[in-house]
């Protein structure tokens, strides 16, 4: 028979409650009021990292499958657990509302005591940003990154880091993608381009020349230099990018299509993780203002240059940035080509 259980024991509240011990309550220090205040609320950001930590390796596993169908069970779990991740991020960044009630002389009330800890030193938030995409040469600041860290913190990060992260498991799931592969899908695609329209050298096939020439026809002349990003993008591999030639295109197709039924989950998977880096960059831009409103220009006590740090990582640590240049491409709905009906039914699970 199952032992009951009781809310205090099944949440260990005994030890959750007990970890709370301000270094100014000491008895050669005056009690700094505020701290009880940092304290918590960085306990609280750690608890949240564990559980987003934890839903994105979940997310992680299932793309790491050899063949995932996008129109099963497993592709919506994947896209209801990264708006879960999405959705915490907003309660993390408004937790900084909180913070903000503390002045910063309440905050140089205790401040030295805390040297060398620092945020800085949180290994989760480095592990989910790892296992997210993000890479060390990406990185800002990284004569800092792990300098400060336990050796087994250091161990646990560097371990991430060299696994598969979500941004290279999309890559490979959009390579898989069966658009353009089978040509029997194009045979009847109508095409409007003049024969002159593809640039030297590169074979786009039936729709990706329709579209390039939708597509340069669309651009003014301020925005000349988007249609050679695009062959760059679309035809050129370059290894400084994560996301492959036949990868951007595959994505494009379901930014373009995404009103088919079999393009709805694809498309918010992708949605998903361009709102993930939007939260990610709301809540650094608000630790940065939060942070020169505290100390203004003073180093970090973990030995970073403070706000100077948070801001060159704010502007440098994008991690999906590679999806949200595809949308630099698009072109008015109305002007969109025209499916072949063979495309039109696989896309709208027609028989």
């Amino acid at each position: 028979m199952n032992q009951p259980q009781y809310y205090p024991d099944y949440l260990e509240l005994e030890k959750i409650l007990d970890a709370q011990h301000p270094v100014s309550f000491g008895e050669q220090h005056e009690d700094a009021h505020d701290e009880m205040l940092f304290i918590i609320i960085h306990q609280t950001y750690e608890l949240w990292f564990k559980q987003m930590l934890f839903e994105t390796e979940s997310v992680i596993a299932i793309m790491q499958q050899p063949q995932m169908n996008d129109n099963s069970p497993e592709m919506q779990t994947v896209v209801h657990r990264l708006h879960r991740v999405n959705t915490i991020m907003k309660v993390v960044v408004h937790q900084m509302d909180i913070m903000e009630t503390m002045t910063p002389m309440d905050f140089l009330d205790f401040r030295n005591l805390l040297r060398p800890a620092s945020g800085f030193q949180s290994w989760q938030f480095k592990i989910f940003e790892a296992r997210l995409g993000l890479k060390y040469d990406q990185r800002h600041g990284q004569q800092y990154y792990i300098s400060i860290l336990k050796p087994q913190y250091v161990e646990m990060v560097q371990k991430a880091e060299h696994e598969p992260s979500l941004l290279q498991l999309m890559n490979n799931w959009l390579e898989r993608m069966p658009f353009f592969d089978n040509e029997e899908l194009w045979k009847q695609f109508n095409i409007t381009y003049p024969t002159d329209a593809e640039p030297n050298g590169v074979s786009w096939g039936r729709f990706w020349s329709e579209y390039r020439y939708r597509l340069q026809q669309s651009l003014s002349e301020a925005e000349s230099a988007n249609l050679q990003a695009f062959d760059t993008i679309f035809s050129t591999e370059d290894p400084s990018r994560t996301l492959s030639s036949k990868a951007c295109r595959a994505a494009m197709f379901i930014m373009l299509y995404r009103g088919y039924p079999l393009l709805h989950q694809p498309f918010q998977l992708i949605n998903a993780v361009l709102e993930l880096d939007e939260q990610l960059s709301t809540w650094r831009y608000r630790h940065m203002n939060m942070v020169h409103r505290m100390i203004g220009q003073r180093v970090g006590t973990g030995g970073s240059s403070g706000k100077d740090y948070l801001k060159g990582a704010a502007d440098k640590h994008y991690i999906f940035k590679e999806f949200a240049q595809l949308t630099s491409f698009l072109i008015e709905r109305r002007k969109l080509p025209k499916l072949s009906l063979e495309m039109e039914r696989m896309l709208g699970f027609a028989v």
